[in-house]
Parts: C-alpha cells; sequence; structure tokens
C-alpha cells in the first residue's frame, strides 16, 4: 500500500519575481533553489523554518498542465501555516500584505489571521492557544 510522505505547496504564479519577493521579504522565506540558476526564473522553492513552498511560473507550468494559464490566479486553494508567535507574525507581516481575515482567537483554540500573497493565494497563520 502506497503511504504518504510529505506535502509541498507548489503555487502557479503570473509574476514570479514579484511572489518571491513576497515570500521573501514580506514573511521571510529564504530561496532554496531556482530553475534556471540565473534570472529569469521559471521555477523558485523557497523554504523557512523548514517549511517549503514551491513557485512556478504560469507559462513554464503551462508545459505540464496545459490550462493554467486560463485558471484564475489564486484559485480557490489555501495554505494554513502552523507558527509560533502568531502576534508577533501578525505584526510583521499585516502591514505589508492584503489582510483577508483580522487577528482573531477561534472558537476552536487557534489564533490566527489571513493574507493573500500577490496571486490571491489565500495564507492563514495560526497558533494553538490553550
Amino acid at each position: 500500500m502506497s503511504r504518504f510522505t510529505s506535502v509541498t505547496p507548489n503555487l502557479i504564479v503570473r509574476d514570479i519575481d514579484r511572489s518571491s519577493a513576497f515570500y521573501r521579504d514580506v514573511l521571510g522565506f529564504s530561496i532554496k533553489q531556482t530553475v534556471p540558476n540565473q534570472a529569469p526564473f521559471v521555477f523558485v522553492w523557497l523554504e523557512r523554518d523548514g517549511v517549503p513552498v514551491f513557485l512556478n511560473a504560469v507559462h513554464a507550468a503551462a508545459e505540464d498542465y496545459p490550462d493554467a494559464a486560463s485558471r484564475p490566479a489564486g484559485g480557490t486553494a489555501t495554505m494554513f501555516f502552523a507558527v509560533s508567535d502568531v502576534d508577533a507574525l501578525h505584526a510583521a507581516v499585516a502591514p505589508h500584505a492584503p489582510v483577508v481575515m483580522p487577528l482573531k482567537t477561534q472558537f476552536y483554540g487557534m489564533r490566527e489571521f489571513a493574507v493573500t500573497d500577490p496571486d490571491g493565494h489565500i495564507l492563514t497563520f495560526a497558533e494553538r492557544v490553550g
């Protein structure tokens, strides 16, 4: 029987330079690898605290996913990041990204907020709080 061993968000983006800058400069991710090695890039692997995110330029992704360019940017997929010190992250991120859910404590015991990236992907950051 097959066993799943990990999952990595693999986002199709309209402007890979703009998206890379957002994940690096606003969210604190580091660039681990690019394809090709020098700009202009078609793929960027970012990582923060061992958490990976892949970015793919829409024109390059269309080779494997032919209708990628015709799909709406961001689509309906969201990412849910479990973090520590969500209040500090909110203070650092909220001034630099569109907040779509303000910082709040949910009934299920998570303190969280959500922003969108440049392509409209919804990113929720959450911390368990008692």
